[in-house]
């Protein structure tokens, strides 16, 4: 399957550069380009990418709020943020709003063409080692959550798809969680699905967000 990319970066160099790392990969083609956030619904229209690299600082409509909006839509592609930060409490709310990771912009081009692949194959792109240290950043800062409100969300799930939910939140991968809670992979597969049809999410990210805000890392004892 041939990977479809859209970057959007409002830096001609940034794209260029972008489009010469990776444009040589047999499983991708980048289909388009822009230079502003607000240009994304209609570029994405036009050429129907399966991801999009997204810069966060654009001048009219920034990349945060075009995620937003991108991912709002039934059908959205994924997004993939660009930042030259890699605890930036911007990045949190591109991952809040549905972008299923991020890479630095001085990342090497087999690792940024590696987080493309992975993100396309629904994988989300940051480590558990990078998760807990994003979550750990914004920890009683101003864009949590409020603890109370996920506690709610999370009492809609059943009992073994909030410990799936756990495990998610710890970074665990489906194997690892197939393994701790003896049962399958498909069986993870399934309740981490549900999870996310439940709770309105897009990715394993935005769970262990909600993992996070609600406590249960530190009531779980093994972060």
């Amino acid at each position: 399957m041939t990977i479809r990319l859209l970057i959007v970066d409002d830096d001609p160099l940034v794209r260029a550069g972008l489009t010469l790392m990776l444009g040589g990969a047999e499983d991708l083609e980048i289909v388009g380009e822009g230079a502003d956030g607000r240009e994304v619904p209609e570029l994405v229209s036009r050429y129907a990418p399966d991801v999009v690299l997204m810069d966060i600082r654009m001048p009219q409509v920034d990349g945060l709020t075009a995620t937003e909006r991108l991912r709002a839509e039934p059908g959205a592609p994924e997004v993939v943020v660009l930042t030259t930060f890699h605890a930036d409490e911007q990045v949190l709310r591109a991952l809040r709003a549905g972008a299923a990771g991020f890479v630095l912009k001085d990342t090497p081009p087999a690792e940024i063409l590696a987080a493309v692949r992975r993100v396309a194959a629904g994988d989300p792109v940051l480590s558990p080692a990078v998760t807990r240290q994003l979550m750990s950043h914004v920890a009683g800062g101003p864009e949590r959550s409020p603890r109370a409100a996920a506690t709610v969300r999370l009492a809609e799930l059943a009992d073994r798809e909030r410990e799936v939910a756990v495990a998610v939140g710890r970074g665990l991968a489906n194997a690892e969680i197939a393994a701790e809670l003896y049962m399958s992979v498909p069986t993870v597969k399934t309740h981490v699905s549900r999870v996310l049809a439940k709770l309105g999410l897009n990715n394993r990210v935005q769970i262990a967000l909600l993992v996070h805000d609600a406590g249960l890392l530190d009531e779980d004892g093994r972060k």
